[in-house]
């Protein structure tokens, strides 16, 4: 299949850039000492981007083949069935190259984990159950559990092909009626899926799926949709694999154990029936109990199609997987993947202790949570550690980016005042991003809009990425007197405009991320404090904080903007449209997913401008598609839903430790939500020396 345009372009630049920040414009302040050697630092870690072939020639594919001694115990004892009644037949196998050598079987993993809202942790690992997948160059679309696909003519239909013989990790095969299962019972059913997947729909109208044969199945639409194979690909709702969504209790994947789950569901029994079930196992009703099962970080018994499952829970202290018997890759030898057994996850009680104990050398593998800040205390102890540290930038124009709740109605004044573009600009001009550079990023990173980096493909413009996203205090509180907010009280903060005392604002973050967001939201407070602004930073849980986003009750909150930069495979970050995360007013985005039955409808014309921009780029040809993703970013910088502060850096799940005796290690990976980082490296090959 042809490799589209936009992600070659974005591959070239990963190649053959070091750091976006590395090159700022002649009118940039000059950087501290300090700074100026982290950049140093940083462009001496970035190595060649390389990773794994998975190969498509099966004259090429292996004829004999063997396992882990592990399970040629549990063959010989009885418990399990010889390696080739396990995996596929031999011409639907996936053969992988690895990306050195072949590897020697055994080992335990070990990583950190700070809790059970990590699940990405695990799913970014695991993320071989995704339909298609994308190379480890970023650019490809290459097969994963799915052996083939094909596009209609007419760009209406999308057919997947199975591998024949697959099963789920209990033994049972993997087939269409699985696909089915999910689309006809879950996805389907409204009490579990309220709203639809926005990419399962062309210009607001529905997809549907079909089942051709038993391994193969038929995704189709009433309007050319050409890019669905991208959704396939990506990491979205219909095509991140049951691990990723499952856990993200979003009910994705666009398959389903039909054999397992149909025991929870009131139409194979009764409502009475799957209800009592629920209350003797602890749930209020049966939908708590499928939400649970459905979720293979909580539930060890869960039938999954990834190369390691679940033993121990996340919500346990330590989340363990052990290796699939039935995984259905193999290495050119016919060696049945994964090489290693075990993956130990031990809880963290914060980010700032996974990083200690990763200077420890206590890691094997660990890129998420480890800080950026933290890189000459880790040059320093490498040696002692026996690690070695890899950079892999990223494109996304925040890695800190202060979400605006666009949807907040709960005190109308500062609804008001949010859902006006002059104080959003206001805001954004009083940050001082060069200060948050220096103190947080090293000054590797490149202080902006949220737009991507002027080297993507979709990218408005270098000139959009400083769009209301310089230093200008006076411009600033112009702006501010400008909206009425003119009278302050002793201390210099703006008085509401309603005669109810101070203006204060609520910003919420969540500790233990990639980067520090309440100590850098502190440095914002103290920012617009020089321009009469008052805010309470309030950090919390995770999952606290994104059930409040969904109910609308955020006035502000710090997220990256990851992902955006691919606009059409992940814009959670930067349009409100997907109902499952929205961090820029849900209400808005369950009003597009639903096509206007659901949620509240935008009262910003500029914002509707975008949905239908959105929404009718799918059905678009790619030159149509890339000017209308240019002109969607304009009004996306220029209405500010979310400020941007510093991005296109490595602290995103960009600074990797390694043990050095781990083998097929690429020194740099493609570093992007749509590949899964680490999961384009394809772990299955990685080994312990």
């Amino acid at each position: 299949m042809k490799t589209r345009r936009s992600l070659l372009l974005l591959t070239a630049v990963l190649l053959a850039a070091l750091f976006a920040a590395c090159s700022k414009s002649a009118e940039a302040p000059k950087p501290q000492a300090a700074a100026e050697e982290g950049k140093k630092i940083g462009a001496s870690l970035i190595g060649k981007l390389e990773g794994p072939t998975i190969l498509r020639d099966t004259a090429a594919y292996p004829k004999t083949f063997q396992e882990a001694p592990s399970l040629a115990e549990g063959v010989k004892a009885g418990k399990l069935p010889e390696v080739a009644k396990r995996i596929p037949n031999p011409a639907d196998l996936m053969v992988i190259k690895p990306l050195h050598e072949t590897g020697k079987y055994g080992g335990n993993w070990r990583r950190a984990f700070t809790g059970p809202a990590d699940h990405e942790n695990g799913n970014r690992i695991v993320s071989m159950d995704k339909i298609l997948t994308f190379d480890y160059t970023g650019s490809t679309i290459v097969p994963c559990l799915a052996k083939d696909w094909k596009v209609s003519d007419d760009g209406k239909t999308t057919i997947i092909y199975l591998r024949k013989g697959a099963k789920w990790s209990d033994g049972k095969p993997l087939t269409a009626n699985d696909f089915i299962f999910w689309y006809e019972d879950i996805y389907k059913n409204k009490q579990i899926v309220p709203t639809p997947f926005f990419e399962f729909q062309i210009n607001g109208k529905d997809g549907r799926m079909r089942k051709i044969d038993d391994y193969t199945v038929a995704f189709e639409f009433p309007e050319p949709y050409a890019f669905f194979v991208y959704q396939l690909a990506g990491s979205t709702g219909i095509g991140a694999g049951l691990a990723t969504r499952g856990a993200f209790q979003t009910w994705g994947g666009a398959y389903a154990p039909a054999h397992y789950l149909k025991q929870f569901l009131p139409k194979y029994s009764s409502e009475a029936a799957v209800n009592k079930k629920a209350k003797e196992l602890g749930f209020d009703n049966w939908l708590s109990l499928l939400r649970n099962r459905y979720n293979w970080s909580l539930n060890p018994d869960l039938p999954v199609m990834t190369p390691w499952k679940t033993v121990s829970p996340i919500n346990t202290p330590t989340w363990g997987l052990e290796r699939n018997p039935y995984f259905w890759a193999v290495d050119t030898a016919g060696n049945q993947l994964p090489y290693i057994d075990k993956i130990t996850m031990t809880l963290a009680e914060n980010a700032e202790v996974a990083n200690l104990r990763a200077i420890a050398g206590e890691y094997d593998v660990q890129e998420r949570h480890m800080h950026l800040a933290k890189l000459p205390v880790f040059l320093e102890n490498a040696g002692k550690g026996n690690y070695t540290v890899h950079l892999d930038p990223s494109f996304n124009g925040s890695d800190v980016a202060i979400h605006m709740g666009n949807a907040y109605t709960a005190d109308p004044e500062i609804s008001k005042l949010i859902k006006n573009k002059d104080f959003r600009h206001a805001l954004s001009l009083g940050i001082d991003r060069d200060q948050l550079n220096e103190a947080f990023w090293l000054g590797v990173g490149s202080p902006g809009s949220v737009a991507p980096s002027p080297d993507t493909l979709y990218s408005p413009g270098a000139e959009w990425n400083k769009k209301w996203a310089s230093h200008d205090e006076k411009q600033a509180n112009e702006l501010l007197d400008k909206l009425g907010l003119t009278q302050k009280d002793g201390e210099g903060y703006r008085m509401r405009r309603d005669g109810k005392g101070r203006l204060r604002l609520e910003m919420i973050t969540v500790g233990g991320q990639f980067v520090p967001y309440t100590q850098i939201a502190e440095m914002v407070k103290q920012q617009w404090k020089k321009i009469g602004i008052d805010v309470d930073i309030k950090e919390l849980e995770r999952n606290l904080a994104f059930t409040r986003d969904l109910n609308n009750e955020n006035q502000m909150m710090t997220w990256a903007n990851d992902g955006s930069e691919m606009l059409y495979l992940f814009p959670r970050h930067a349009l409100p449209v997907d109902a499952a995360e929205c961090h820029m007013g849900a209400a808005y985005a369950k009003w597009y997913a639903s096509g206007g039955k659901a949620g509240e409808k935008p009262d910003d014309p500029e914002m509707l401008r975008a949905f239908d921009l959105f929404r009718a780029a799918f059905g678009m040809k790619e030159e149509d598609q890339v000017k209308a993703a240019k002109e969607i970013w304009q009004i996306i910088v220029e209405q500010t839903w979310s400020i941007g502060t510093v991005g296109q850096s490595p602290a995103f799940m960009g600074v990797r430790l390694v043990k050095n005796n781990m083998g097929n290690i690429p020194a740099r990976q493609f570093n992007a939500q749509h590949t899964r980082t680490p999961h384009s490296s394809l772990p299955v090959t990685f080994f312990f020396k």
